[in-house]
C-alpha cells in the first residue's frame, strides 16, 4: 500500500464515484476504468467466489422442470439472488460505480485495490449531484487547509488539551475498554504541578482551590469534553461512575452492525440504507440510552474503514 500527499495531507485510501469508461475481465477480478470528472483511474475489483462458480447444465434442467410444475423451488430462488448480486458487481461501460480501497502504484500508474465496490442506480442523477456538493465542501473544510503538525502547536495547548492527550494515550497503550475517574486521575497530577510551579514567587499567596480540587475540576472538564466528542460514554448512569471507551467497546460495535444488517434488508431502507438518526434511535432502544451521536459516528467510521459497512449519500449506511 502506498501513501500519497495532497497539501501535506497523507492519503492512502480513497472513495470514488464515477462512470465506467472501460472494462477488462479476468478469472479472479474485474478491472474498471472509472472517470470521476477529474480523470480516469484503474480500479481492481476482486470477484466474489459465487461469481466464479460455473453453472452445471444438469442442474439447470432440474430447475426448468420445477418451474414448469409451478412449485416453489429454493434452487431457482438462489439463482435469482445470485443474478441480482452479479448485476451489482458486474458493470458495463457507461454505468455508475462506487469503489473504495487503498491506492497503489503499478507500472507507474495509480490504481485502486477495491475493498468494496458496487453499481449505483442513479437514473435522475440524485447520487451524483449529492456527491458533487459533498466533495467540494470536504476540500474546503479539510484538504485545502494546511496540515498543522503537532510540533508547531505545542505552545498553544491548554491544560485540558494536554489532559485529553494524556488520557487518550493511556487508552491506546493499555487497550482500556472500561474505566472509572480515579483510574486516570493521577495521570493528570503533573499538569497541576506545572501550573503551581509557574506561579510567580513574588506574588502574594491568595486563597483559592487546593491542588486536589484543581485536579478533580480538570478531570471533570476533560471527561465532559471526551464524552461530547464521543470518545467515551456511560452505558448505565449510576452512583458507580463507570465509563466505556467507544473505540474498544465490542458490544456496541456488534449492535450497530446487527442493526444495519437487519434494517438494510427492509424495503424502506433497501435503496439508500439506514440514516444515522435511525441507527442512533435503534441503538438507544437495544443497547443504551446514553449513546450520543458523536460516539455512534466514531463506531460507523470504524466499521466503514474495515469495509464492514458502506456509507451512501446523506449520512445513510448499508451493508451487502
Amino acid at each position: 500500500m502506498s501513501i500519497y500527499f495532497y497539501n501535506s495531507h497523507p492519503i492512502y485510501k480513497v472513495d470514488v464515484l464515477g462512470t465506467v469508461v472501460y472494462k477488462r475481465e479476468r478469472e479472479d477480478f474485474f478491472c474498471y476504468g472509472v472517470d470521476d470528472g477529474t480523470g480516469v483511474i484503474n480500479c481492481l475489483c476482486w470477484k466474489n467466489d459465487r461469481l466464479k462458480e460455473e453453472e452445471d447444465p444438469n442442474k439447470s434442467e432440474g430447475k426448468h422442470s420445477d418451474a414448469a410444475q409451478g412449485a416453489f423451488s429454493p434452487v431457482i430462488e438462489l439463482k435469482k439472488l445470485k443474478q441480482a448480486q452479479q448485476k451489482l458487481c458486474c458493470l458495463e461501460i457507461g454505468e455508475l460505480l462506487r469503489v473504495r480501497g487503498p491506492v497503489k502504484t503499478s507500472r507507474q500508474q495509480r490504481e485502486i485495490m477495491a475493498s468494496a465496490y458496487y453499481k449505483v442506480n442513479d437514473p435522475v442523477m440524485t447520487a451524483q449531484i449529492a456527491w458533487m456538493m459533498e466533495v467540494p465542501q470536504l476540500y474546503r473544510l479539510c484538504y485545502d487547509k494546511p496540515l498543522l503538525h503537532s510540533a508547531t502547536s505545542v505552545t498553544a495547548l491548554t491544560p485540558i488539551s494536554k489532559a485529553k492527550d494524556i488520557i487518550q494515550t493511556f487508552f491506546k497503550q493499555r487497550s482500556v475498554s472500561v474505566f472509572r475517574p480515579y483510574d486516570v486521575q493521577d495521570l493528570l497530577q503533573p499538569l497541576i504541578s506545572c501550573q503551581t510551579q509557574t506561579t510567580s514567587v513574588d506574588e502574594e499567596p491568595v486563597a483559592g482551590p487546593s491542588v486536589c480540587q484543581q485536579l478533580r475540576q480538570l478531570l471533570r472538564e476533560t471527561l465532559e469534553i471526551l464524552h461530547k466528542e464521543g470518545i467515551i460514554y456511560r452505558k448505565v448512569k449510576s452512583q458507580d461512575e463507570v465509563y466505556q471507551v467507544t473505540a474498544q467497546d465490542k458490544d456496541l460495535l456488534i449492535t450497530v452492525k446487527d442493526i444495519i444488517r437487519e434494517d438494510s434488508k427492509r424495503e424502506k431502507y433497501a435503496e439508500k440504507g439506514c440514516h444515522i438518526l435511525h441507527i442512533l434511535s435503534a441503538v438507544r432502544q437495544r443497547f443504551s440510552l446514553n449513546v450520543n451521536r458523536a460516539a455512534l459516528e466514531r463506531v460507523l467510521k470504524s466499521l466503514e474503514c474495515n469495509s464492514d459497512i458502506i456509507s451512501t449519500s446523506g449520512d445513510h449506511y448499508t451493508m451487502f
